[in-house]
């Protein structure tokens, strides 16, 4: 009996001293946590300043890096575009040129057909324009047909006359050389003359008599006589005239039919 009470009474001690020190260990833990949170508290507070500069420059430099890696995908894709803007107004010169050349031909080809001549057509290709000289170099030569002394027009007129033909290239004179003299008349009134070269951009009139009725703006044709120009055909129209009175003749300028300085393309007369 007394042991049964006394084995009753150790099972007592046991409970409360196993409850006691549970009790004990969870009073340390809160205390434990709470120590914990304040002190987690205070690190924040300290720390926090730094963290949120040191999130912020990566932040910003990761920006910067994706920023220029932007810029640079930005760059090629201009020069891209630039290269393409490049090529298609290169394309589109092209193009404009071949236009302008075929409707610069057609008209050849329709002035050939009224001509009813056999003719060859050229490119000019080189200039020798100097105060003294003015003359056109044409793709054309001796293995074409050409030879010395052969009228070279465009579908506005008279330009000039071959004076070197060589295998595969000619020299034309221009008929604003001071060398060139070309027979002519009036288109009105059927008066002769000749056309002479000043050097210039223009021509004079020689040898029209002061009795002559002429006017601004008349036109000039190439008489036939000479042996080298066709008759009928235009050299240009009258922009000044001037009657003196002790003169037999009138001082008469030429403005050419054909713009000699921007030459292309010529037809030479090989008949």
């Amino acid at each position: 009996m007394s042991r049964r009470r006394f084995t009753s009474r150790k099972n007592i001690i046991f409970l409360s001293t196993a409850l006691l020190a549970s009790l004990v260990m969870m009073t340390l833990s809160v205390k434990q946590e709470k120590g914990i949170h304040f002190l987690d508290s205070i690190a924040g507070t300290v720390f926090s300043p730094f963290q949120n500069f040191f999130t912020q420059t990566i932040q910003s430099a990761s920006d910067g890096i994706n920023h220029y890696f932007s810029l640079a995908d930005v760059a090629r894709e201009n020069d891209r575009l630039q290269f393409e803007v490049q090529r298609l107004i290169s394309e589109k010169s092209k193009l404009v040129e071949r236009l302008a050349r075929r409707k610069r031909l057609s008209k050849l080809m329709a002035y050939e057909d009224d001509l009813r001549r056999e003719t060859v057509s050229a490119s000019v290709i080189g200039r020798d324009a100097t105060q003294w000289s003015k003359m056109v170099v044409i793709d054309k030569g001796t293995r074409d047909g050409i030879r010395n002394y052969l009228a070279v027009v465009t579908a506005s007129g008279v330009i000039g006359k071959i004076i070197h033909a060589g295998p595969s290239t000619s020299k034309v004179l221009l008929i604003i050389d001071s060398r060139s003299a070309v027979d002519a008349l009036f288109q009105g009134s059927r008066v002769s003359g000749v056309v002479v070269g000043v050097g210039g951009d223009e021509c004079e009139l020689k040898f029209v008599p002061n009795t002559a009725n002429v006017k601004v703006g008349d036109y000039v044709l190439s008489s036939g006589l000479g042996g080298v120009f066709p008759k009928g055909l235009i050299i240009g129209k009258v922009s000044q005239v001037s009657v003196k009175k002790q003169s037999l003749f009138q001082d008469v300028t030429l403005v050419p039919s054909s713009d000699l300085s921007r030459l292309e393309e010529v037809l030479v007369l090989l008949s």
